[in-house]
């Protein structure tokens, strides 16, 4: 699809709802920038028609009358991967959206969102560029975030017993030498432990070692 517009961009929809198809048609076509050349409530009737049209953007509901959209969209990708594809969703969640991002699909709009927002997003599109709803960078910033606070706890796993007894020394700010004694062990196998420490969590400094620690303490 060209970046630059000098035709309209021409737009499928596909969506399970009349009335959602029948707003999304008339607002499309009441802009210059877009034309609606087809649409369809299922999987099974859309695929042929998009094969056939090749439509620049299509608009795509998560759900279809006989299966899903994340199945649609990568069966039109997997055939048309020049076509730009458009989620829209009236929920979400985590597996929803790893699953729509996994697709390949470019933008994902909450079905709540307004007529500007869905033009915008479509509008990117057609530009080369991909569109997050805010709604949706919200949500993937908070699974983000609850992803990031799981992960020490999964490294600690990682380390073997003895390797976990030097986290609360590190901590308390103990040299190698002092951690040696504490434990009864040789300051070259403190080292040795402390450097799979680092390699195991990817850390570099003993400051991040003792954070780690800290932030894992149950």
């Amino acid at each position: 699809m060209n970046e630059i517009q000098n035709t309209p961009a021409r737009v499928f929809i596909i969506n399970p709802q009349e009335l959602v198809r029948v707003g999304m048609r008339t607002l499309l076509n009441s802009v210059p920038d877009f034309m609606v050349i087809g649409e369809a409530s299922s999987k099974e009737e859309a695929l042929p028609l998009v094969l056939h049209h090749t439509p620049d953007i299509v608009v795509l509901d998560l759900r279809v009358q006989d299966g899903t959209g994340i199945e649609t969209a990568k069966e039109i990708l997997a055939h048309l991967p020049e076509t730009r594809v458009l989620f829209l969703a009236d929920a979400l969640t985590d597996s929803t959206l790893l699953s729509a991002v996994a697709t390949g699909a470019h933008g994902y709009v909450l079905q709540e969102a307004g007529a500007e927002t869905l033009l915008h997003a479509m509008r990117s599109l057609t530009k080369g560029q991909s569109y997050l709803d805010p709604g949706v960078t919200r949500h993937t910033f908070a699974y983000l975030r609850k992803v990031a606070d799981r992960e020490p706890e999964r490294g600690r796993h990682l380390l073997s017993p003895q390797e976990r007894r030097l986290l609360p020394l590190i901590a308390q700010g103990k040299t190698n030498k002092e951690i040696a004694a504490e434990l009864g062990l040789s300051d070259k196998t403190v080292k040795n432990y402390l450097a799979n420490v680092y390699s195991k969590l990817h850390l570099s400094r003993r400051s991040q070692a003792a954070a780690f620690y800290l932030k894992t303490i149950p």
